[in-house]
């Protein structure tokens, strides 16, 4: 996408720490990277914390009626955050990495907690 429209910046966004709960994720610098991963992709980096995600989770759940794991609510707490200090006019495009089906007995989800 960059060749053909070079103003397009990709922003990787990881776990804040090494000790987190975002399922599937993986903070890059203390993980075992993987051999398809070419960090000169992303333009910029951005942590995101794990409470967060889980907040965001059940934010979209109770307030939009989807169902998101950690790993996209953390993508989407990400891309607000780009939204935000974007330019006006700017458009702005994450991917949901999983649903939150296979997460219904997280801890995360208890409201009592």
């Amino acid at each position: 996408m960059k060749e053909l429209n070079p103003p397009i910046r990709c922003i990787l966004l990881q776990p804040d720490s090494p000790f987190h709960g975002i399922e599937g994720t993986k903070h890059m610098e203390t993980s075992i990277v993987p051999r398809i991963y070419d960090g000169s992709i992303a333009d910029a980096e951005l942590g995101i914390e794990t409470e967060a995600a889980y907040t965001m989770a059940k934010r979209v759940a109770r307030e939009e009626g989807l169902l998101i794991g950690d790993s996209a609510a953390a993508a989407l707490v990400g891309a607000m955050q780009i939204a935000r200090a974007a330019d006006e006019g700017s458009v702005v495009v994450t991917i949901f990495p999983d649903s939150g089906g296979k997460y219904l007995s997280e801890h995360f989800w208890d409201e009592t907690a």
